[in-house]
């Protein structure tokens, strides 16, 4: 990642650009380095912040959805931020959705991308074979359409999270607590425009969930991305990106 992490206060963030403002929230597994050539994108015309989900320095008792949507808040609180976009991959995403239903007047608009929130198929209960290298590798693998796109330094991040003990603890009890906290019978609260941009092949949160959300948000549009699993903006970063513009004219240039 070529930006500098900025810490202050207690937060830590990337921030490039100036203009409206795109917060980028990060998954459970993934990087800032996921967001990278979103931000390239986007940094000449808005203000471009990456916070760092804090899932490895929460109090273990109190990790989880809600926590994270809380510590959101408190960061955009800190950088005085109000109607910004929302755009969260997986978890990020169900940040994104917890936060906007409890505070919906500090977001102007939300993307989703493979968001949990009604069903994922991730790693599961446990890591029965963390120690080995290639069942992490065949794991990270299955995020993506195009195996190639889990590179050796993926796979090297990956390996070493989920063999520290203390995080992945935090990891998995991280990804019970996305699945208990279904957000079906909420979505209905969330009246901003949210656009949905969905890997047409992602097998973590298939299709189908993409459908579901589509149908139970009132102001959304659904935009598919062929030959596509979890993470878009990783896997067809110029597609992606497409849709995210066209949105953004839409709702901040009208």
């Amino acid at each position: 990642m070529t930006y500098p992490i900025i810490e202050e206060d207690g937060f830590k963030y990337i921030e490039a650009g100036t203009g409206e403002t795109l917060v980028l929230l990060h998954g459970l597994m993934g990087e800032l380095s996921n967001w990278e050539l979103v931000i390239e994108q986007f940094k000449d015309r808005y203000r471009v912040i990456i916070p760092i989900l804090p899932i490895y320095d929460l109090p273990i008792l109190t990790l989880g959805v809600k926590a994270l949507s809380r510590y959101l808040h408190r960061f955009l609180k800190y950088k005085n931020l109000n109607q910004v976009v929302l755009v969260g991959n997986s978890l990020g995403g169900h940040v994104g959705l917890v936060f906007t239903v409890a505070h919906q007047e500090f977001v102007k608009a939300l993307v989703l991308t493979g968001s949990s929130g009604l069903y994922e198929n991730a790693f599961g209960g446990s890591f029965p074979r963390r120690e080995s290298y290639d069942y992490i590798k065949e794991k990270v693998e299955f995020t993506f359409y195009d195996p190639a796109t889990a590179t050796k330094e993926l796979v090297d991040d990956v390996f070493k999270t989920v063999n520290d003990r203390s995080r992945v603890i935090r990891i998995l009890t991280m990804a019970k607590s996305a699945i208990r906290h279904n957000m079906s019978k909420e979505l209905s609260k969330i009246t901003i425009p949210v656009s949905l941009i969905w890997g047409k092949n992602d097998k973590v949160t298939p299709p189908e969930v993409a459908q579901e959300f589509h149908q139970l948000l009132p102001n959304s549009e659904l935009n598919w991305v062929e030959k596509c699993g979890h993470a878009p903006m990783m896997e067809h970063p110029a597609v992606f990106n497409a849709y995210l513009e066209k949105f953004l004219d839409r709702i901040l240039l009208k």
